[in-house]
């Protein structure tokens, strides 16, 4: 060891020869860290010379016990370490070295006769070997392509939590009809009962269902979302299932459908209230056998967790027969309703203050300034459109304002000049029989929800069983 390690600090006392010298690997960081761990002062010594003339910064650890301190400290992009030391050896190093820090990638120094060991501990991480005598263009290079390495991994990896943060949204409120949906929510996640999300559109159900996934034993998996609206009728099936080559005109190839893809996750089945008798029957199967059938093709055992929701009052498209009663129940096991913006104005300035900080970064500026009488007329409109009108509104105002302070022309007119809406009072003579104040109070709810029961059931407090008992016994 000493002899080869003599031969590696000879060549690296003088310095490169022109032409000799090692090029920086493409992607690697400019001055990467690598951490020497060797028992023999001299080699450690010899060693940190090399690389410290390549421009890397060096830290060194004369036991595993140091270096394993030394990465708990520091960033350390590669360890270099002898495979045979007294104690604790270069594999268990590498198997501690990976629990305390995972991204650390390992190159193991060996002697002849343990290449055996060193390809062993490349199965279990490490990312090379080089065997003794040591040679410092060998050793050098295979530092280098570590660093190179694990600088990809790094970079992968923050562009993935980027992409994520980008897909991913928060749900924005404190409001009291808000907080409902989600405490129903966090107590289904963790099962496997199918979820039905109602509620109009803009409402945030994909958000809904992206809680429950993220809140489930399936998080870990993918989140697959299907609009049902949005693809053709004649090619629906095939995208939720897929197909065999061949299974029909233009089936060149194999394709994977949607089930597939969210394999171990939650499928997202939006707008289901769309979908046509004939896929109706087929996701009906998958909810009663936990299977289907790709196109073409044998069966296969559905590995999904299924989240539906739709804008329609599916009752009552059961009633007029355009929705399976059946699919309608098995759907249906547990139902939460997206409260509408004009059912939690409470949280318009959060939301508010959310979206322009969203898109003020995005477009490069400060974030805007919002003074009371521009929070009050968006407070005031009605939001149709809801969550996603308010949304797109700030964004234009985002892009729009020519100050540092949101003005009430930075809107647009129907929200400019919306007027407050008039409160919603109800009084009752002393003496009033109880029965016939919950009566009132219940029809005045649905009156302001649309006759949406499940929504007026949230705002009350109670069961939408309730509401039809007690609608019934006054009727």
């Amino acid at each position: 060891m000493v002899d080869s390690m003599a031969g590696a600090t000879d060549t690296a006392a003088a310095p490169s020869a022109p032409g000799h010298e090692l090029p920086r690997a493409p992607g690697a960081p400019a001055d990467p860290t690598v951490l020497i761990v060797n028992d023999e002062p001299g080699n450690l010594t010899s060693l940190h010379k090399i690389f410290q003339r390549e421009g890397m910064r060096v830290l060194t650890a004369e036991n595993a016990k140091a270096a394993l301190e030394v990465v708990r400290t520091h960033r350390v992009q590669v360890v270099l370490t002898d495979l045979m030391m007294p104690g604790v050896n270069g594999v268990e190093l590498l198997r501690a070295l990976k629990e305390v820090s995972p991204d650390t990638e390992v190159v193991l120094m060996t002697a002849y006769g343990t290449v055996e060991t060193a390809v062993q501990a490349m199965r279990e991480g490490a990312y090379d070997f080089v065997e003794k005598p040591l040679k410092r263009m060998t050793i050098v290079k295979s530092v280098r392509k570590a660093a190179e390495r694990q600088s990809l991994v790094a970079e992968n990896r923050s562009l993935r939590q980027e992409l994520k943060l980008l897909t991913t949204r928060d749900i924005v409120g404190q409001s009291a009809a808000l907080r409902r949906v989600l405490d129903v929510a966090t107590q289904a996640a963790p099962s496997s009962a199918t979820v039905l999300i109602l509620g109009e559109s803009g409402t945030g159900k994909e958000l809904i269902a992206r809680y429950i996934h993220g809140k489930s034993t399936r998080a870990d998996g993918p989140f697959v979302a299907v609009n049902c609206a949005a693809i053709p009728e004649t090619i629906l099936e095939a995208e939720l299932f897929g197909h065999e080559r061949g299974s029909f005109t233009g089936a060149v190839a194999k394709r994977e459908g949607r089930f597939a893809r969210a394999r171990g996750g939650t499928l997202f089945l939006d707008e289901i209230g769309e979908l046509s008798a004939a896929v109706q029957v087929k996701i009906l199967r998958v909810l009663q056998e936990g299977e289907y059938e790709p196109i073409g093709g044998d069966t296969v055992k559905a590995d999904v967790r299924i989240v539906a929701a739709t804008n329609r009052d599916l009752a009552a498209e059961v009633e007029a027969g355009r929705f399976r009663e059946d699919l309608y129940y098995r759907l249906n096991v547990i139902s939460v309703t997206a409260p509408p913006l004009r059912a939690r104005r409470e949280d318009i300035p959060l939301l508010v203050d959310h979206f322009l900080g969203v898109y003020c970064r995005k477009n490069g500026r400060a974030h805007l300034n919002v003074p009371r009488e521009v929070m009050t007329k968006l407070m005031d409109y009605s939001w149709p459109g809801n969550v996603r009108e308010l949304e797109n509104v700030v964004e234009r105002a985002a892009v729009l304002c020519r100050s540092e302070t949101l003005r009430l022309e930075d809107l647009p007119e129907v929200v400019a000049t919306a007027s407050a809406p008039v409160p919603s009072v109800l009084s009752f003579p002393i003496g009033t029989p109880l029965g016939e104040v919950e009566h009132r109070l219940i029809r005045e709810t649905l009156a302001y929800t649309n006759g949406d029961k499940s929504l007026a059931a949230q705002l009350l407090g109670i069961s939408t069983r309730t509401i039809y008992r007690k609608l019934g016994e006054n009727e």
